[in-house]
């Protein structure tokens, strides 16, 4: 064994959703949106100066962060950027979970979060949500080195209300509590408002799920100025020039088309709830989901069975092999034309098994 290996830091990644290759295929496993970026987007696209791509972005993402000021109707110093909410995320374990207490985040939730707590060496714990998969409130009012959780949660997309997110931080001021926002848009109210009272509260959201804009990369925080600064100081420390031109351009002509945001949320809703009943009607139960995707278990056949069946008929859903969830799959919600095909084939499946 070379002597250099020894000194490798060694972590088990994190395994993202397959991206398979081709069109002939219906792709219900990432939780992207279905529809196209707004218009404004594609435009500005269209008109992009290629020649300004020979100097370094905005390091502060001004267009982008101005945008995101006046849509949330926040000062500017309140806003932080990066390329995804992975990043943003990863750089908030980096910049507030400094503390030898165990920081907090549920056992059945977006799977990166374990991944960051053993690459930065914090320690966690990790709380069980109760039988019917809900974040137990009480399990985050006790000592603890920070806090975090999706809200809708992943991958059950069962929503917290705000009432118990506010008495988590009130009941935490020495603790910084993260809520992980990429699915609110599509159910709940989100806690961008409690930002206004609390000081250790950061909210995070995408553009990658409501925004229809996964491929450009593009996240964000909300929080109290000290929160930002802190954020920014370990950004300029790391990488300055973290998300590049078009995306700061592209994102900041998504965030002014409020109305073509509203319509494309309200057609997934839409949706979401309709195939809700549908799958109920074909034998499946699942939690109340707020999200862009529905976590299903079917009365009969296993979850593995109807995951490797969807698959061969180029149908993509996510299946989780872990404790307590293996029985479920998690289902994206695709247009209507998506939705009536997965349903077409599960009809005629469940039928014959």
């Amino acid at each position: 064994m070379s002597r250099w290996k020894k000194w490798v830091r060694r972590v088990v990644p994190y395994v993202p959703g397959e991206q398979p290759a081709g069109t002939d295929l219906i792709k219900l496993n990432t939780n992207e949106n279905p529809y196209p970026p707004a218009p404004g987007v594609l435009k500005a696209l269209r008109e992009m100066d290629g020649a300004a791509f020979r100097k370094y972005p905005d390091p502060a993402a001004s267009c982008l962060v101005k945008a995101l000021a006046e849509r949330y109707e926040v000062d500017e110093d309140r806003i932080f950027v990066g390329v995804g909410s992975d990043d943003v995320l990863g750089m908030a374990f980096l910049t507030f979970f400094h503390s030898d207490k165990p920081i907090l985040f549920p056992d059945i939730s977006y799977s990166f979060y374990p991944v960051w707590a053993d690459l930065f060496r914090i320690p966690y714990r990790t709380p069980k949500l109760d039988p019917n998969f809900r974040i137990v409130k009480e399990d985050y009012l006790t000592e603890n080195g920070g806090i975090i959780f999706p809200n809708p949660n992943a991958p059950t997309g069962l929503l917290m209300p705000l009432v118990d997110i506010e008495e988590i931080a009130a009941g935490n001021p020495d603790s910084v509590v993260i809520v992980d926002e990429a699915y609110i848009d599509f159910g709940g109210e989100s806690a961008v408002r409690l930002t206004d009272r609390y000081d250790n509260l950061l909210v995070v959201q995408t553009f990658s799920k409501s925004r229809s804009m996964a491929g450009m990369r593009i996240g964000y925080a909300i929080g109290q100025p000290e929160l930002i600064k802190a954020l920014s100081d370990v950004k300029y420390s790391y990488n300055s020039y973290t998300l590049n031109l078009p995306a700061q351009i592209l994102g900041a002509e998504a965030v002014r088309d409020e109305e073509y945001f509203r319509k494309t949320t309200g057609q997934i809703v839409a949706v979401r709830e309709a195939a809700k009943q549908r799958l109920a009607e074909l034998g499946f139960s699942f939690p109340d989901s707020m999200a862009n995707f529905i976590f299903a278990s079917h009365d009969r056949v296993p979850a593995k069975e109807i995951f490797e069946a969807l698959k061969r008929e180029r149908i993509y859903v996510r299946y989780f092999n872990q404790p307590r969830i293996d029985g479920y799959l998690r289902i994206t919600v695709g247009t209507e034309q998506e939705m009536e095909a997965l349903f077409r084939f599960l009809e005629i499946y469940l039928k014959n098994h």
